[in-house]
């Protein structure tokens, strides 16, 4: 269990700043974050509210800043302010910048520990889980029959399916006779961690401010639960889907990926992008060099290699980015008993329980329940 995505992930609570207004990412994750810290003191699984600095260090940043605490606002998001140099200074001492969003309801939690908790609640409430269990398609069954989903036999028997694939969700889909798009793209990011007696430089999470012209975040600040303090992530493409090493390829997943043209495009356009995220891959130094713009003190003795995530970017053939969440069925026979949740990106953990939610309302008008 949560031994993809879900154990792969930062582990911050999001508080929905970034989201366009009226979308679902920003609904959903304005929801889900108040609904997982109620959970966590529920369920006893420890967390922290170590608040995030969106930092500015150059001018040019400064109105981009000020834009995000705008939409902030508009999303509900509780607490936020802007505040000074020597503010950012008070609450990150290590911490250099112009301006910065101060977001204090921002936490960090272990998602595995919270993906646990859920698995004990569907279990308790009659549910089934199997792992290692790969789907490989979906028919109509022939005749009815009395087997279960007691994971002894290699088939299952329902009336309804709800996938939430992740990293497959295009294939599952395409097994059961719906859409292939959008595609999934996996793209790895790579993280460093501070080492352990320099994790005092960071105290809670600390963000550059987003440049709308590349696809990705940038290098960030993220102290985790356990003490330790990750840097980064990078974003290069996965030679596998679940490809947490440099070296893990698997022939079909790459294939696919570069015989999309949705992913020429996208790269075409974010061609520099792309070629001085490989640079930081391949370059501590580079990495750092964008680090030491937020905390001047971090050198390269001070950091070592971490662990790493695969994002399960949805990509349209245009080249596009889906950026929001995409729900989806089909028709015929099996495609109108599935729903399927295409695209669950970030902050998809945070958002989980709102989510959840959304879904089951979903299945109950979809399939008449």
């Amino acid at each position: 269990l949560a031994h993809h995505q879900s154990g792969h992930n930062s582990g911050v609570i999001h508080s929905g700043i970034y989201y366009t207004p009226g979308s679902l990412k920003a609904k959903l994750c304005v929801q889900g974050a108040a609904l997982c810290y109620e959970y966590c003191d529920q369920k006893r699984i420890p967390y922290r509210q170590c608040g995030k600095l969106i930092v500015a260090v150059e001018r040019d940043e400064i109105p981009r800043l000020k834009a995000l605490y705008e939409r902030g606002l508009q999303n509900n998001v509780r607490g936020l302010k802007l505040i000074g140099a020597k503010e950012i200074q008070a609450k990150e001492p290590f911490c250099r910048g112009l301006m910065a969003l101060d977001s204090p309801y921002t936490g960090i939690v272990n998602y595995k520990q919270v993906a646990q908790a859920y698995a004990e609640d569907f279990q308790e409430a009659g549910g089934t889980i199997l792992t290692d269990f790969e789907v490989t398609n979906m028919e109509m069954a022939k005749e009815s029959s009395s087997e279960s989903a007691d994971g002894k036999g290699e088939e299952i028997y329902c009336q309804h399916i709800v996938t939430c694939a992740g990293l497959y969700s295009d294939r599952l889909s395409e097994i059961s006779g719906c859409s292939p798009e959008p595609r999934i793209v996996p793209f790895r990011g790579d993280y460093l961690v501070l080492k352990p007696e320099k994790c005092y430089m960071v105290k809670g999470n600390i963000y550059p401010v987003p440049n709308p012209r590349f696809p990705f975040l940038g290098v960030h600040f993220t102290p985790r639960m356990d003490g330790s303090v990750w840097l980064g992530p990078n974003a290069v493409l996965a030679f596998k889907r679940e490809g947490y090493r440099w070296f893990d390829f698997s022939a079909g997943d790459f294939l696919d990926a570069v015989t999309y043209s949705g992913l020429w495009k996208l790269v075409l356009r974010n061609l520099s992008y792309g070629l001085s995220e490989m640079y930081r891959a391949c370059f501590l130094s580079a990495q750092v060099k964008e680090l030491q713009k937020f905390i001047p003190e971090v050198t390269v003795n001070d950091i070592l290699r971490g662990p790493a995530g695969v994002r399960a970017q949805a990509l349209d053939s245009a080249g596009n980015l889906v950026d929001d969440f995409v729900f989806d069925g089909g028709s015929g026979d099996i495609g109108s008993r599935i729903l399927h949740v295409r695209n669950a990106p970030s902050p998809a953990a945070t958002s989980s329980l709102a989510i959840a939610k959304m879904i089951a309302d979903e299945v109950k008008q979809r399939f008449e329940l």
